[in-house]
């Protein structure tokens, strides 16, 4: 069977250089170990650089999401020269398709980066099945009710839906996103209304549903 598409280094790179505050490095004085570092602390979420004739990945996960990912590709592995537990190496053989290449860096990066990003995803995870925040409430349950706009970019990037539950913000007149970017407005609602909370015209009445920290 032929393999799916193949992401060059440069691209790799690219994708890791998009995240907030990052920089390439390399360390090494050898050409063929490129990373990618998070500014606030400088630390490395994304290492690069070929072996055994294979472009390779080492990205750090939590032990849980190590074995999951383990699993399910026989090219993503334990990390190599790292610990076992905390880092996985990703062989790009044809393998593994690319938004999986992609999600498990933005999950190193999540874990390295003390980033608004992070800060707003775990406020979103805060909100309770059966309830709607806005995006000012996900920005002060964040650090910094000012940065209600940032919270729109990060969930319109959410690397993990089914965790991160971006369905539950909404704005401040309780309208559901426009632009909602996992299947639009009636996918919105549709998981709503799932959870419980009714959904009348496009809108959720705040009064009744709007979560209280």
């Amino acid at each position: 069977m032929e393999g799916l598409r193949q992401m060059s280094r440069e691209e790799v790179l690219a994708y890791g250089l998009s995240f907030p505050d990052t920089y390439q490095d390399a360390p090494f004085h050898d050409a063929n170990w490129q990373l990618v570092r998070y500014k606030g602390n400088r630390k490395a979420f994304l290492w690069t650089y070929e072996k055994d004739g294979f472009l390779c990945l080492n990205v750090k996960v939590l032990p849980e999401k190590a074995f999951f990912w383990r699993e399910i590709y026989a090219s993503v592995r334990p990390g190599y020269h790292q610990n076992k537990e905390h880092w996985n190496t990703i062989i790009l053989d044809g393998s593994v398709p690319e938004e999986d290449v992609k999600l498990m860096i933005a999950e190193s990066y999540d874990l390295i980066a003390d980033s608004p990003a992070k800060r707003i995803y775990e406020a979103v995870r805060r909100i309770p099945r059966g309830f709607v925040a806005t995006y000012a409430d996900v920005a002060e349950a964040a650090g910094d009710r000012r940065m209600a706009r940032a919270v729109g970019n990060a969930l319109h990037k959410n690397p993990d839906p089914s965790t991160i539950p971006c369905h539950r913000v909404v704005n401040a007149r309780g309208e559901l996103a426009g632009e909602y970017a996992f299947g639009g407005l009636w996918k919105q609602a549709e998981l709503l209304r799932e959870e419980g909370v009714e959904v009348d015209e496009e809108r959720v009445n705040l009064e009744k549903y709007r979560w209280r920290r």
